[in-house]
């Protein structure tokens, strides 16, 4: 009996000791990936967002802008490659981020919404203006939100334009979504819409080079928001590491106001490329 309690102890000592080496292991190779270093990223964002985003006309899958010179700053700063990819509409930018696909996202209002798969760098890196387009026989004028009221808007899909519009129009305003600003552009054209709500820069760009030159825009801004830099929860270079290293060097670029010549550069760039 004694023999058989010995045999039986050993063995259960030898399975539990298998079993701590199996999990040792797995909890090596998983603490190793994790501490992996970052050796590149991805970074993309909105297309149609001139001039801080658009499709490079030299090859039609990387963007261009203020934003993508933006992140070849700081990739020197944090010593890491960062390509900044066409991905497709700025819908399937954040469906992208949602999965990890991409690393980054180059310029994303704040939404608690977006908190779910995405986090935040702070400061933002550049403040833009909302307004409201409307067409030349356009008869109301825009003061304030409640302005909207009772008439039909259209905006860009997924688009936001802060957490407090963002939650009246959800309640009192009637905004539909097209897929692209183009496309809202000649819905308000023909009269399927009365108004869209979109950034004041990217609007007027895109409407110079379409020839939408008569649409006006309000005086008063619907929002003032700011364009941050986002890393998605799913990516593989989301380590604490890192996202400190982007957070310093993010911090001292927009200390040094990069971003004011790179935004003009970028105006001149685009009316080069816009002139037929």
């Amino acid at each position: 009996m004694q023999t058989k309690h010995s045999v039986g102890q050993a063995s259960g000592l030898v399975w539990r000791s298998l079993c701590a080496v199996v999990w040792l292991c797995l909890w090596g190779g998983q603490s190793a990936a994790q501490t992996a270093p970052c050796k590149a990223l991805v970074a993309t964002g909105n297309p149609e967002y001139t001039p801080y985003l658009w499709r490079d006309p030299a090859d039609d899958t990387r963007l261009i802008g203020a934003n993508a010179d933006l992140m070849q700053l700081l990739s020197k700063e944090i010593g890491v490659p960062i390509e900044v990819k066409y991905v497709g509409s700025w819908a399937r930018v954040q469906e992208q981020a949602k999965g990890g696909r991409v690393d980054l996202i180059a310029g994303a209002f704040f939404t608690l919404q977006r908190l779910e798969y995405m986090d935040y760098f702070y400061p933002a890196f550049r403040s833009t203006r909302t307004v409201i387009w409307t067409s030349p026989k356009n008869t109301f004028a825009y003061k304030s939100w409640s302005d909207l009221k009772g008439r039909k808007g259209l905006t860009v899909i997924n688009n936001s334009f802060g957490e407090a519009f963002d939650r009246y129009a959800k309640e009192f305003l009637q905004i539909d979504e097209a897929s692209q600003l183009e496309q809202a552009f000649r819905m308000l054209g023909v009269g399927r819409a009365q108004y869209i709500v979109y950034e004041e820069d990217p609007g007027r760009a895109l409407a110079t080079k379409l020839g939408y030159d008569e649409l006006k825009t309000s005086s008063v801004a619907v929002s003032n928001e700011g364009l941050h830099l986002t890393l998605a929860h799913q990516s593989p270079c989301n380590t604490g590491e890192l996202r400190g290293r982007i957070a310093k060097a993010l911090y001292k670029l927009t200390k040094d106001n990069v971003m004011k010549p790179l935004v003009e550069t970028n105006i001149q760039r685009w009316r080069q490329q816009a002139e037929p």
